[in-house]
């Protein structure tokens, strides 16, 4: 049974649930401001004994009342416990502290996502990424990415790659089985699995589909690794039919790309992919699928993301639920071969053949 099909909720539970949802974004932003402002470093110093507002203060920088104000807010939500007058770092502030992951996350939603989402309800009444004026005037994030102000352009890019990279050393032992010498890599961002991939094996050449301004700084970092016989780029927009695809290959990959697109997109895109691969050719797809996820925090964060796509990105993508692709990934006239679950931080693979 699904583990959202109950109510797991008291009526008292759900109401004092409710108080913490209609305060969360103020304790989000309280909790970072602990972890920006120094003071849970101050505390995590300090150890069990833990230490005053005082003496907080006076290791932070800040005012008493500043940190005072904050920690109170931090004992309602947990990141800090109190020991008389003493204030002590408890496991979810440490976690905030140390863990890479909740810090990827908590950069991307305080740099990239915050502001935008005030415009979320106005964005699903109109369809598009109303959001995305916080940053600029784009029809879509992924033409403004290389002119996102510097932090929120290195915490997007942080995230991006915080859950694909820890992907990367099983899926270049699945690929590479098939002993491949060409790849397209669709969608390849800043270029990292192209880079991984001439570095894995010293005769594959790869090509990169991209936006123009994305695939440049995609064939700058060829060109540092020493790549640039191998990488080559083939600039256009996938939605864009009237600019042919490259040439043949032996694997056709996307990785987190096809989150980006509406499920009449992604049709187009199979479609087109289809048509211009060889009939021996393999396609992949990795991508992360909230319904495949173990841990309730996994399918919460991948859901939360999907209202990024919705706000910023393009007003109409999404993590996916894995029936809703395979249902698509069949329209578009494939099988799956076969189906790898676990990689990485929860990702999904489709090794994909021409039904």
């Amino acid at each position: 049974m699904s583990r959202y099909a109950v109510d797991p909720l008291t009526a008292l539970q759900a109401k004092e649930q409710a108080q913490k949802l209609a305060f969360a974004p103020i304790a989000f932003q309280a909790a970072q401001s602990l972890r920006e402002l120094g003071i849970l470093a101050v505390l995590d110093a300090a150890g069990p004994p833990g230490l005053s507002a005082q003496q907080i203060a006076e290791r932070s920088g800040v005012s008493e009342y500043g940190a005072k104000v904050l920690l109170d807010m931090g004992l309602s939500a947990l990141v800090v416990t109190q020991d008389g007058d003493n204030y002590v770092l408890a496991r979810l502030g440490h976690f905030l502290l140390h863990d890479a992951m909740t810090r990827v996350n908590m950069d991307f939603t305080a740099d990239v996502c915050y502001r935008a989402m005030s415009h979320l309800t106005e964005t699903i009444r109109s369809g598009r990424p109303e959001g995305l004026r916080e940053f600029g005037d784009w029809p879509t994030i992924y033409e403004g990415l290389s002119r996102l102000p510097e932090k929120a352009r290195k915490s997007w890019f942080d995230f991006d790659h915080f859950y694909s990279d820890k992907a990367f050393p099983e899926l270049l032992q699945r690929i590479f089985a098939e002993r491949p010498k060409t790849i397209v890599d669709i969608g390849g961002n800043t270029g990292k699995w192209s880079l991984q991939c001439c570095a894995h094996d010293e005769d594959v050449h790869m090509t990169i589909v991209d936006l123009p301004r994305q695939l440049a700084l995609a064939l700058d970092n060829a060109r540092e690794h020493g790549f640039e016989a191998r990488i080559q780029g083939h600039p256009m927009n996938i939605l864009d039919d009237s600019q042919p695809l490259p040439g043949e290959a032996d694997i056709w990959w996307m990785s987190q790309f096809l989150d980006c697109f509406s499920p009449m997109e992604i049709l187009r895109i199979l479609r087109r992919i289809r048509a211009a691969m060889r009939p021996d050719a393999s396609v992949y797809i990795l991508e992360l699928f909230w319904d495949r996820q173990h841990f309730e925090a996994a399918a919460y964060s991948l859901n939360a993301t999907s209202l990024y796509f919705t706000c910023l990105a393009n007003g109409n993508s999404r993590f996916y639920h894995s029936k809703d692709m395979l249902d698509i990934v069949e329209e578009a006239g494939f099988v799956v071969a076969e189906q790898v679950d676990d990689i990485g931080l929860g990702h999904t693979l489709l090794r994909l053949r021409a039904g």
